[in-house]
């Protein structure tokens, strides 16, 4: 071995460097072995300057300027002893990162990828022979195996989160196109725990360009990971994937909506912690452009389902979460930004939840409500408009929760009341159509009046007063209505309270167990449980909820029975 020889300060150092390699071959010997050890700090002062060279050159000119550089990387990334070394291992993978394409435009730059791919597998894998020397060395093959994917990634992550990728660095950022390598070269491998930092890098490596520079298969691998829980990454990470790639943020908000529509949701924090789990409440919270793109995504469901009041109820719980995810967002970002074709005021005041006011105030703020509704209904009729006023309505459904109990302590107000309902269960109404189903309500909630005044109510009179709604299939959706105030009747009264159980029956014997009494049960216990101060009026109408719950879901359960 010739040991202390100099090495030439010019380009012609990688022959030098060649012959060494061939020299060395697997380091079998002990003599190749130590040679290695006495020259490791040179070779690795030697691939950093090569690495300088051709670290902002494409693969062809690479290849071209020094035209052995791939016989020397190869040799040494099948050196073990070599890679073991963690620095000479990183400059090597930093020189093979710079000569692989992205989107090769030749064959040569295709062959080159071919080959780093073999040569990248080889690092990360063990074969018979490097399997005999670990054994030697008494180092567990698994952990050698790990150790070698962390100092990859590492790599790639001390580049990324350097200086270059700091827009405001004086120094030169990392070439697109090697981004766009590294994104390439990791999309298979972006579920391996050691991978995790440089996933997380490269989703969180700031840009100036408008065109996406990681590759499409990259971003679709690491949303598919995230979704299956096969990958864990900052909310930043994740948040920046949505940014970037607007497929995952739809697949987070697809998966969100499906399961949640299976879920129960007799109890709704359960069901708030799912969506406050996704991140997509805090991501809408932070980024109003995410929040539009959810709720067009809510919007078109809402339309195709015909209003689904499960589909209702999921937006109404997403509202709610995302309210609470608002209230961390530091600084303050204008409410116009995440509701721009609504009226502020109105968005305003629905965002005050029910809860955080005295119960004394509510008939006011719901008077206030109605009164805007009105004047933009009246001043600008465009269907357009009608229905981002009643969608923006939609989002905050305590309110209608709270209106419903209104309408069973006060006459003051009813008839405002009741337009507001109106108004939510079928926004689009002409003046005519308008007035005469007013009249149609009127006579129902009267009849339920009637009921309240009583000291005392059976099961008879109720039916007598559903009779009287004159309901027909032709209106479901005022089946909804009417049993939506019969169910504030049973909850808000004490004669309905009484009758609470054998009423059920009604409800669905009209098909409004499906037209969200379920959902509105789950909602009434919620809102009443976040009152700031409780009352035994409270508790009865928790024990009630309770009661229909559990009715409720045995009626189901004999439907399902009697179905198969």
């Amino acid at each position: 071995m010739a040991k202390g020889t100099s090495i030439p300060a010019s380009s012609f150092g990688l022959e030098y460097w060649l012959n060494k390699a061939v020299e060395w071959g697997q380091t079998t010997t002990f003599q190749s072995q130590q040679d290695v050890c006495l020259h490791l700090p040179k070779l690795q002062e030697f691939l950093k300057q090569i690495y300088g060279a051709i670290q902002h050159m494409s693969t062809t000119p690479a290849l071209k300027s020094f035209p052995l550089i791939g016989q020397l990387l190869g040799r040494l990334c099948w050196n073990p002893f070599v890679v073991a070394d963690e620095t000479s291992q990183q400059y090597l993978l930093q020189c093979l990162w710079c000569l692989y394409s992205a989107e090769p435009e030749n064959a040569v730059e295709l062959k080159a990828n071919e080959w780093i791919q073999s040569l990248l597998q080889n690092l990360t894998g063990v074969d018979q022979e490097m399997r005999s020397l670990i054994q030697n060395l008494h180092y567990p093959e698994e952990e050698y195996h790990s150790q070698l994917l962390k100092n990859m990634a590492s790599t790639l992550v001390k580049e990324l989160q350097g200086n270059q990728c700091d827009r405001n660095s004086l120094y030169k950022r990392l070439p697109q196109e090697q981004l766009r390598s590294f994104s390439v070269l990791c999309s298979p491998i972006v579920t391996l725990v050691e991978v995790f930092p440089l996933v997380e890098a490269l989703l969180t490596c700031r840009e100036d360009d408008l065109d996406e520079t990681l590759c499409t298969e990259f971003l679709e691998s690491v949303s598919t990971g995230i979704l299956q829980k096969k990958i864990s990454l900052s909310d930043n990470a994740v948040m920046s994937l949505w940014l970037r790639y607007l497929p995952s943020l739809e697949q987070a908000i697809f998966h969100l909506v499906k399961t949640l529509i299976s879920h129960s949701w007799a109890s709704l924090p359960q069901v708030e912690v799912i969506i406050t789990d996704s991140l997509l409440p805090k991501a809408a919270a932070c980024h109003p452009s995410l929040f539009r793109v959810l709720d067009n995504f809510f919007r078109t469901i809402l339309l195709e389902s015909d209003g689904h009041p499960k589909i209702i109820a999921v937006i109404q719980a997403f509202t709610r979460c995302f309210v609470q995810a608002l209230l961390q967002v530091q600084p303050q970002i204008p409410l116009k930004l995440y509701f721009p074709a609504v009226n502020q005021s109105l968005v305003m005041m629905l965002l005050v939840p029910p809860s955080d006011m005295p119960s004394a105030a509510w008939s006011q703020h719901l008077i206030s409500i109605i009164q805007i509704l009105k004047m933009n209904k009246e001043v600008r009729r465009t269907s357009a408009n009608v229905f981002e006023n009643w969608f923006l309505l939609v989002h905050f459904g305590d309110w209608i929760n709270v209106a419903l109990q209104q309408l069973m302590m006060t006459d003051a107000i009813s008839e405002m009341l009741l337009w507001l309902l109106l108004f939510y269960y079928k926004p689009h109404m002409e003046t005519k159509q308008e007035s005469d189903l007013m009249e149609n309500v009127k006579s129902v909630y009267n009849q339920i009046k009637i009921l309240i005044n009583k000291t005392t109510v059976n099961f008879k009179e109720v039916q007598t007063a559903l009779v009287t709604g004159n309901l027909s299939t032709e209106k479901c959706h005022f089946n909804d209505l009417i049993g939506h105030l019969f169910l504030s009747f049973l909850l808000f009264s004490p004669g309905g309270q009484r009758i609470a159980k054998e009423s059920v029956q009604l409800f669905t014997s009209i098909g409004t167990a499906t037209g969200g009494i379920s959902e509105m049960l789950a909602a009434t216990a919620h809102r009443l449980k976040n009152k700031r101060c409780g009352a035994s009026q409270d508790d009865k109408v928790q024990s009630t909820i309770e009661l229909l719950q559990q009715q409720l879901h045995e009626i189901q359960s004999e439907n399902m029975c009697y179905i198969y």
